[in-house]
């Protein structure tokens, strides 16, 4: 997709902002899982090109995700980051933070006209990898991250699954949700 003459790839067709009050958030407790019906803002901007070593050259949108609960209003997710993508060689990847001390960098392959994004990052991969603070490492740590997005015009569907060792455990905490572009 072009936006004011930069070809963005498979990631322009993210920019604009998209809402939905209809995701939903299973995440673990000590015992069992709590399920959360979750409304939430994604602003997507295109931010251009930028370059590598004067050799590669990636095309950049920025986001910021802000999700509050359905029933009580309550804030308890807000993440910004970066979508990238390199057309010469096919590589997407989303960077991301969470106040929480938490970052990654997640990556895959696209195509220009791909409208599904899929991206991974592993705990100790020296390439798509995760960092996160003392306190996560010992309570709450974070193994994997998968993530897909699949662009349908106006309508942006998203799953993702962050595996963690938290509570004596190992879970899976989901997302999922639909989101209209406003």
């Amino acid at each position: 997709m072009v936006i004011d003459g930069l070809d963005y790839g498979p990631i322009g067709a993210l920019v604009g902002t998209w809402t939905g009050d209809k995701g939903l958030d299973v995440s673990p407790e000590p015992v069992g899982d709590e399920k959360v019906v979750y409304r939430e803002t994604i602003v997507f901007e295109a931010a251009g090109w930028v370059k590598n070593g004067g050799e590669q050259t990636l095309s950049v949108v920025r986001y910021h995700q802000s999700v509050n609960r359905v029933d009580t209003g309550e804030g308890f997710h807000d993440q910004v980051g970066y979508w990238t993508w390199d057309p010469a060689s096919g590589t997407i990847a989303q960077s991301l933070t969470i106040p929480r001390a938490e970052a990654l960098l997640a990556g895959g392959k696209a195509a220009a006209t791909d409208t599904v994004l899929e991206v991974s990052a592993t705990l100790g991969d020296p390439v798509w990898g995760i960092a996160q603070s003392p306190f996560l490492t010992a309570k709450a740590k974070t193994v994997a991250y998968r993530h897909r997005t699949e662009i349908l015009g106006n309508a942006l569907k998203y799953s993702q699954t962050t595996s963690l060792e938290i509570y004596g455990r190992s879970v899976d905490h989901t997302d999922e949700s639909v989101l209209r572009r406003v």
